[in-house]
């Protein structure tokens, strides 16, 4: 893509007041997008202790924990990720997302949406 940036960027993965509420407890700050000419997305978001949201995506996920600790998949194949893990969603996964505790994480997914 031709209007892509071609310098390193930097973000940063605090929750600020543009934060996009995201059901309950969930918090989310965009960070990159299709709007950016890129072919990926990254966003930061914020679960509360408790929090749940369904994963099915279009889209493929890599998450990684910065704090906290979230609990990702469906029935007897979810995993487990805590502060310093990642974890991959494919494209369509079933299941959920469920924040153990507070827990923090940037997101990058393509393709960009």
């Amino acid at each position: 893509m031709s209007d892509t940036p071609s310098r390193a960027r930097r973000f940063s993965s605090a929750i600020g007041g543009d934060a996009v509420r995201f059901g309950d407890g969930i918090l989310i700050a965009p960070a990159l997008g299709a709007e950016a000419g890129v072919l990926m997305s990254a966003y930061t978001a914020f679960f509360s202790a408790g929090a749940r949201a369904d994963l099915p995506a279009p889209y493929a996920e890599v998450w990684v924990v910065l704090s906290g600790a979230l609990r990702v998949g469906a029935d007897g194949e979810a995993v487990t990720v805590r502060a310093g893990d990642f974890v991959h969603v494919p494209e369509l996964a079933p299941g959920v997302v469920e924040a153990l505790e507070d827990t923090t994480m940037v997101c990058v997914s393509a393709p960009a949406h």
